[in-house]
C-alpha cells in the first residue's frame, strides 16, 4: 500500500481488481480546493488507458513487478515464443501484447520482461536497434550530402526512411521508441 502522493509514473497498481500501469502523473492543487491526484494508467491485460483521480490521503495498492531477461525465439501464428533466461521457461506472448515491439525483434534478440507473477504483461526494448536494410532502391552518386529520404527495408520486414547513401546489406541504428533512422553503424 501506498499513499497517492507516493505513485510515480511507471508504477504498477491494483485499479478495479487489474494491474495497471501509470503512464501520466499529475498532482494537482487547485487554489482553495483539496490537492488530488490525476494518473492515467494502461490496464496490462487489455492496453486500455483509463485515467483517475485519488485523494493526497488516500491510499493505492502497489504491485509488484519483476523484470526479468528474455530471449526472442520465433513467431508461432498469432504469437512470440521468448525464452526466460534465468530458467530457460518458453512464454508464448500475443500480437497484442509484443505491439510495435515486433517491428524491430529478430531471433537471438534479448529484451527485457515485466511480470506479474508468472504472467509477463510487458515487453522492455533497448532505446536503440542495430538492424540490417534487407532491401532498399539505389542511390546515385553524389546524393551523400543532401538531406533527401528514401525508403529502405529492414531485415525484420519494417520500412523506414534513410538517407540516399544507405544501401542494402548496411546496418543501420533505429529508435525503438519513434522508428526513425539514427544512424549507419
Amino acid at each position: 500500500m501506498a499513499n497517492a502522493v507516493d505513485l510515480r509514473k511507471g508504477m504498477a497498481i491494483l485499479h478495479q481488481g487489474t494491474p495497471h500501469i501509470i503512464t501520466e502523473y499529475q498532482h494537482v492543487t487547485p487554489g482553495n480546493w483539496r490537492a488530488y491526484v490525476q494518473v492515467t494508467m494502461r490496464n496490462v491485460k487489455t492496453g486500455s488507458s483509463t485515467q483517475a483521480r485519488y485523494r493526497t490521503s488516500e491510499t493505492v495498492q502497489v504491485v509488484d513487478l519483476e523484470s526479468r531477461k528474455l530471449q526472442y525465439q520465433y513467431r508461432d501464428g498469432d504469437g512470440y515464443a521468448f525464452m526466460d533466461l534465468d530458467d530457460f521457461s518458453t512464454h508464448l506472448l500475443s500480437s497484442s501484447l509484443v505491439g510495435d515491439a515486433a517491428r524491430y525483434l529478430k531471433e537471438g534478440d534479448e529484451v527485457g520482461g515485466l511480470f506479474h507473477g508468472e504472467e509477463p504483461i510487458e515487453l522492455e526494448l533497448p532505446t536503440s536497434v542495430i538492424l540490417a536494410v534487407a532491401a532498399t532502391p539505389p542511390g546515385f552518386k553524389g546524393d551523400s550530402v543532401s538531406n533527401l529520404q528514401k525508403p529502405a527495408t529492414l531485415e525484420t520486414g519494417y520500412e523506414l526512411s534513410v538517407p540516399l547513401f544507405i544501401k542494402e546489406g548496411d546496418r543501420v541504428k533505429v529508435d525503438t521508441r519513434t522508428g526513425q533512422y539514427l544512424g549507419r553503424e
